[in-house]
């Protein structure tokens, strides 16, 4: 198995306790990794409910995942900075704080029936994550041995994909029923009000969001006052080099296009999946039925990145990636091809698949930066906002010529997943 050399953290304290300590950091961590995980996925929930509260097309809808990935490419480098300053601990408060306050912006938005206001406070939930993202990730890699820094981040990310899994149950239960109940209260009436429904649709998402915000801000009050062990041995400021020194590591370069097409690929699988199921040669289904679906493909990534946790040990990261890789490429094949069952389940099959990408893309890429890690952190994370282009894409595309044919945008995605495992993640020496 290649060993993933980021630096080990130094402590003065006994090994025991420094292991017990880093157990506990762990453990506090992955809290953050379940909050991100479900806020993110509740994006599959919202567009369908968008498209229907504003009737927006395909490509308008997306843009619930353009401005929220968007965020990623904008405030990945000064979140890399800022956590370069401040440290991971302080960087995680930070970045709770952000993404409540976006939460807190839906209320206004919902009363205004503004898709413009919705979009904005999407952004700025994505803020925050980003700077959580930008924090957690490289904190959890550095928390133990290099050589199984893979296994660890994956296990992190199974919570993250526990909280997908849930979300959509969560999604349809409080924001698309609801929505749907108010519409048929409306029908009912012998006057139906246009405006009184699309405010009934807007406002189903206020309880919830607001309910999410007082959640991360009491997540952000726990993790300001519990302690967290310090990183030494490992800067956390980056050195005195610049971003510039990061081209240097062309695995990192190659990753973070990596990033940039697993994640689009990823994400405008689930963002279609509802409209998917609804296409009546797939499956005829209603959007509150389509939605509970929702929950296999993001529960199998979860499912996948507990195996994962022992494959990754088991055998090189780099070749466990490339397996899964093709997997994905052969079910994309299978449910662009078919209709029915057989289309529906191996699309939401990829979700088992997709579940060790995310963390082996990153720690491959961040192998042997040392004092640079915290700023490739900030490269990779930045790159994330393939969730923001390649669902705009599928959209265009599917405007055109149909969500069926339009996989094709995601297939081409992880067809360059399969080179970056088998080669462009391979890290050559660089000159001092």
């Amino acid at each position: 198995m290649a060993a993933v050399h980021i630096p080990l953290p130094v402590s003065s304290a006994p090994s025991g306790q420094t292991t017990q300590n880093h157990r506990f950091a762990l453990s506090v961590l992955t809290s953050l990794f379940f909050m991100w995980g479900f806020l993110t996925c509740l994006n599959d929930i919202l567009i369908p409910h968008f498209k229907a509260a504003f009737s927006l097309s395909y490509t308008k809808a997306m843009l619930v995942q353009t401005v929220f990935f968007a965020a990623y490419f904008i405030v990945s480098l000064p979140a890399g900075r800022i956590v370069s300053r401040v440290g991971y601990h302080k960087g995680i408060v930070i970045g709770l704080a952000v993404a409540a306050l976006g939460c807190f912006g839906f209320y206004p938005a919902a009363s205004a029936r503004s898709y413009e206001m919705f979009l904005a406070a999407l952004f700025v939930l994505a803020a925050g994550i980003t700077v959580l993202q930008v924090s957690a990730n490289p904190f959890v890699a550095v928390l133990g041995p290099p050589e199984t820094a893979s296994s660890r981040l994956t296990m992190a990310q199974a919570f993250n994909s526990l909280a997908t899994a849930i979300a959509p149950f969560f999604g349809s239960a409080l924001i698309l029923a609801v929505a749907s109940k108010s519409a048929t209260e409306l029908a009912a009436m012998s006057t139906v009000d246009s405006d009184a429904y699309r405010l009934a649709e807007a406002q189903s998402v206020q309880t919830p969001y607001v309910g999410l915000a007082i959640a991360l801000l009491a997540l952000g009050v726990m993790m300001a006052v519990i302690k967290l062990p310090k990183i030494e041995g490992h800067s956390e400021t980056g050195g005195t080099s610049g971003f510039g020194a990061l081209f240097a590591h062309k695995h990192l370069i190659w990753g973070a296009i990596g990033i940039f097409a697993y994640v689009g690929g990823e994400v405008s699988i689930g963002s279609f999946l509802v409209n998917y199921f609804k296409e009546p040669a797939i499956g005829g289904l209603s959007e509150t039925d389509g939605a509970r679906l929702v929950a296999y493909y993001w529960g199998g990534a979860m499912v996948g990145r507990f195996i994962g946790t022992v494959t990754l040990r088991m055998w090189k990261p780099s070749r466990v990636l490339a397996i899964h890789v093709a997997v994905v490429v052969g079910l994309l094949a299978i449910t662009m091809s078919s209709t029915g069952s057989v289309a529906m389940w191996s699309v939401l099959a990829i979700g088992l698949f997709n579940s060790i990408m995310f963390p082996t893309i990153f720690t491959l890429s961040l192998e042997g930066l040392g004092p640079l890690t915290s700023k490739g952190s900030g490269l990779l994370c930045m790159a994330i906002v393939g969730g923001a282009v390649v669902p705009l894409l599928q959209g265009v595309l599917a405007d055109s010529v149909g969500v069926h044919p339009s996989f094709v945008v995601p297939l081409v995605c992880y067809a360059y997943l399969i080179w970056f495992a088998l080669r462009g993640s391979r890290r050559a020496a660089v000159a001092a």
